[in-house]
């Protein structure tokens, strides 16, 4: 059954809250890109401000997220600077029963990767409508690629069962990441049925930056439910 649409912002503000509490004074925190990571940001400017924390620096996983957490009071660094961070905060775009992920509906997924990887606890944030019992399956998976030659994956892609389009802006222009690559977004008919045989052969190509399968993190997830669910 399809969520209003007030309902499932509710569902993720819940969620936000409740990773939140997990973030203590002085820890070194991701943020990540999404409208579910945007309460925990929020939230956590909320407490600065009010003075339940202190001492927290945000590394945020996009240039936008950057921007929303000063705007908030959060102080931003780096991964330059801070090349081990407490745990990151971030929203998926599906979920598994095995704790898997796609990310990267909003084209952060190189910088989200990167983040999680440094962090020593991964927090996913999410409603109830993420969870799938198979990735790919009602989403798109984003594989990141340079510029040059991107038109190369197409075939391979199709060879693994995706039907590959190149994400476009509304002006019709190509997508560009914060890195300024490219983003093809491949839909599977009935999902990836092994997403790590899929993810071996897509990474293994010469201009693929990353794909947004997010496996074997074991995140903690933090889903927000409905009042009736």
């Amino acid at each position: 059954m399809s969520r209003a649409p007030n309902e499932v912002t509710e569902q993720k503000r819940k969620a936000a809250l409740r990773a939140v509490d997990h973030v203590s004074s002085g820890m070194v925190v991701g943020l990540g890109t999404g409208s579910t990571a945007k309460f925990a940001v929020e939230e956590i400017g909320r407490r600065l401000d009010s003075g339940e924390l202190s001492g927290i620096v945000g590394i945020p996983t996009s240039i936008h997220t950057g921007r929303l957490a000063e705007s908030f009071g959060i102080p931003v660094s780096s991964l330059e600077e801070y090349t081990a961070l407490d745990l990151t905060i971030d929203g998926a775009d599906q979920i598994d029963p095995q704790g898997n992920l796609i990310k990267g509906g909003g084209g952060a997924l190189l910088w989200e990767k990167i983040v999680a990887t440094a962090s020593r606890r991964l927090l996913i944030v999410a409603d109830e409508s993420k969870l799938v019992t198979r990735l790919g399956e009602s989403f798109p998976l984003p594989v990141e690629v340079v510029a040059f030659g991107w038109r190369t994956h197409e075939a391979p892609l199709r060879e693994l069962g995706a039907e590959p389009a190149l994400r476009c802006d509304a002006a019709g222009r190509p997508f560009l990441t914060d890195s300024g690559h490219y983003i093809v977004d491949c839909r599977f008919r009935g999902g990836m049925a092994d997403p790590e045989l899929v993810e071996r052969a897509i990474v293994g190509r010469p201009g693929v930056v990353e794909t947004g399968l997010f496996l074997g993190m074991r995140p903690e997830v933090f889903v927000g439910r409905s009042e009736s669910g």
